[in-house]
């Protein structure tokens, strides 16, 4: 069976009173409504500082987050937990899967050509019964959740690519939110009310005004606006304005998002 456990992930857990309603005050996405969801935790002027999917465990939230980052972010939230009796900790019994194509789990929520996403304890061997996260959900179920590693992080990130999506810090640290690619990829509510860096943001929707995006381009080497270089792929991320879309990859989400008018 294939390996599906994406090893550079790490699950936060926040459990505690009124969890939903500290989360949604915080982070770009709506929590209150159906999960999982893809999320930002930005700075007062809108720039990310990281990027999460959001699930629920009964009336627990759950962080799908880089690995890298977790201990950051984990310090981030205390802070703005301030005396509330919340707790927010690693969860390292959960693992994150992911398949390109198959049954388990949901669609990821930024995009459905993404693959299948669920969170799981990792196992090897097929059939085995575990307590896994479909649809938001706590279940019990018998998905296969096969080993993971190098092999599956790399072919997540070169799927992930090849379509255009980025995230993590080194991609999208100190960047805009909506530079990110975030309306089109289900990332922002300006419905749900406040939350950090909230100001900036709607102001830019408002304006239309997203003149530079991250975008994907094929590379054998890092140029001047190169964020992130992947060698092993020949592909690298930049930080491009709009009307230099030279050698990007430029899948049909991202072609819609490109023909919209702008004000910039």
């Amino acid at each position: 069976m294939a390996a599906t456990t994406l090893t550079d992930r790490a699950i936060v857990r926040l459990s505690g009173e009124e969890v939903r309603g500290f989360v949604q005050g915080l982070v770009t996405s709506d929590v209150a409504g159906e999960l999982p969801v893809w999320a930002g935790l930005l700075t007062p002027q809108g720039k990310c500082l990281f990027d999460f999917i959001v699930w629920s465990d009964g009336e627990d939230l759950l962080l799908d987050c880089e690995a890298e980052a977790v201990d950051d972010l984990i310090k981030r939230l205390t802070v703005y937990r301030l005396r509330r009796p919340i707790a927010i900790e690693r969860d390292p019994s959960l693992a994150v899967h992911w398949s390109k194509d198959g049954s388990d789990g949901v669609p990821d929520p930024r995009l459905p050509e993404l693959g299948r996403r669920w969170l799981a304890p990792s196992r090897n061997g097929e059939g085995v019964e575990h307590r896994s996260l479909s649809g938001g959900q706590a279940r019990s179920g018998g998905a296969k959740n096969g080993g993971g590693g190098d092999e599956t992080n790399l072919s997540w990130l070169d799927h992930r690519l090849r379509l255009g999506v980025t995230e993590g810090r080194a991609e999208l640290g100190d960047i805009l939110w909506l530079e990110c690619n975030a309306i089109e990829l289900n990332g922002v509510s300006f419905a749900k009310g406040c939350f950090v860096g909230q100001e900036n943001t709607a102001r830019m929707n408002w304006r239309q005004k997203v003149n530079r995006r991250l975008l994907v381009v094929e590379a054998d080497a890092p140029g001047p606006r190169t964020r992130v270089h992947y060698p092993d792929l020949g592909l690298a991320v930049e930080h491009r304005r709009t009307d230099d879309l030279a050698d990007a990859i430029t899948p049909d989400w991202l072609k819609r998002a490109l023909a919209q008018p702008s004000t910039a």
